[in-house]
């Protein structure tokens, strides 16, 4: 762990104390112990624990009643509990999970089973600090653009069908997995976040870009990709933050190794930078912007096949061929911009055409 787990240790008995205290050190979390439930709570407020390990039989206040007091209250994260109880009944069982107890360790127990339990209750809890991380990141985004909203929902919807459609090739079989397509579905809408460190004055120039904007422009790659990097580095086991960062650095890379950052080319380019790239020009091309009008669907579609090999990974686009009627589906539900589709986009110089940067 990059940061110690803080747990809290509820246990009247001091030799039990002791024991259990003296395990949770050795496995690296920073422990705290209390005798009894209301001695507990008193500590919760602090709002450093997130993890409790609870006997059930105490003085003052039981593991159960403890579980029913911390449900009972608001706090700003959820807290985990595991209660540590020598019934071994099923009635036990039901009336703590009634009480709020996400868990359950019978004494005598190996330490190791206790390892492997908090190991879970770690990544339950990873879910909650995941999924509100990336809600606020996309927010960021979202927040220096009013055209970004619906793009983002958007983008997450055709990265999920386009990984679904892959996922059921055979050579794909062993890449991508439910986990995967969820995990694209979290983090693609983070692949502009970059954006936030370009100036308005080329971010939301309503117009075709220069070439030394866009060269600016060309810049939220990186400095999305870094920002995530050193994130990803504080953090190596949050696999979502390493498909965050190769999503944000390499979108705008190239099947025939043409685009940028990196001038990566082919199976170079990460398969989630691939699948986000056509999601996210498809989305430029269908969508109206402050620059430009939208395009149809068949206008847009046909770019998308003329970049196969080129722009675009062949079997994304073979995908993206297989399941197009779900991308119209998603544009015409998710269509923050009601206007009737409008003429093609204005002539501009191609590699600086903003709608694709």
């Amino acid at each position: 762990m990059s940061e110690q787990m803080r747990v809290l240790v509820v246990e009247d008995d001091c030799v039990s104390s002791e024991f259990l205290s003296a395990t949770l050190t050795c496995y690296g979390y920073a422990v705290t112990t209390a005798s009894n439930g209301r001695e507990a709570l008193e500590l919760l407020r602090s709002g450093q624990y997130r993890i409790v390990v609870s006997d059930w039989e105490m003085p003052e206040m039981n593991g159960d009643e403890l579980c029913r007091q911390v449900r009972a209250r608001e706090w700003n994260a959820y807290v985990y509990i595991m209660l540590v109880t020598l019934f071994d009944g099923i009635d036990h069982v039901v009336e703590g999970l009634r009480a709020g107890a996400d868990d359950f360790l019978s004494k005598p127990y190996h330490p190791e089973e206790l390892r492997v339990r908090l190991r879970t209750a770690e990544r339950i809890l990873s879910l909650e600090s995941r999924d509100v991380l990336l809600f606020a990141m996309a927010k960021l985004t979202e927040s220096r653009d009013n055209d970004t909203g619906m793009h983002l929902d958007r983008i997450r919807e055709y990265c999920r069908i386009l990984a679904q459609e892959l996922s059921a090739w055979p050579e794909y079989h062993d890449e991508i997995d439910g986990e995967y397509i969820q995990l694209l579905y979290l983090t693609s809408p983070l692949h502009d976040i970059g954006k936030v460190g370009i100036p308005d004055s080329v971010l939301l120039k309503p117009g075709p870009l220069t070439p030394e904007e866009f060269e600016v422009m060309k810049q939220h790659t990186t400095i999305g990709g870094e920002t995530l990097q050193a994130v990803t580095m504080a953090h190596p086991e949050a696999r979502y933050l390493s498909m965050a960062r190769d999503i944000a650095f390499t979108h705008h890379e190239r099947w025939d190794g043409s685009g940028y950052p990196f001038g990566l080319r082919e199976r170079e380019i990460p398969l989630c930078g691939r699948l986000t790239a056509l999601a996210d020009v498809y989305d430029a091309l269908t969508s109206r912007r402050i620059y430009k009008a939208k395009m149809g669907h068949a206008q847009a579609r046909q770019i998308i096949f003329d970049g196969s090999g080129s722009h675009f990974d062949p079997d994304v686009v073979e995908a993206f061929r297989r399941r197009e009627d779900e991308f119209t589906r998603v544009a015409n539900l998710l269509n923050a911009s009601p206007e009737a589709t409008a003429a093609p986009l204005a002539a501009a110089p191609p590699a600086v055409q903003p709608a694709l940067v």
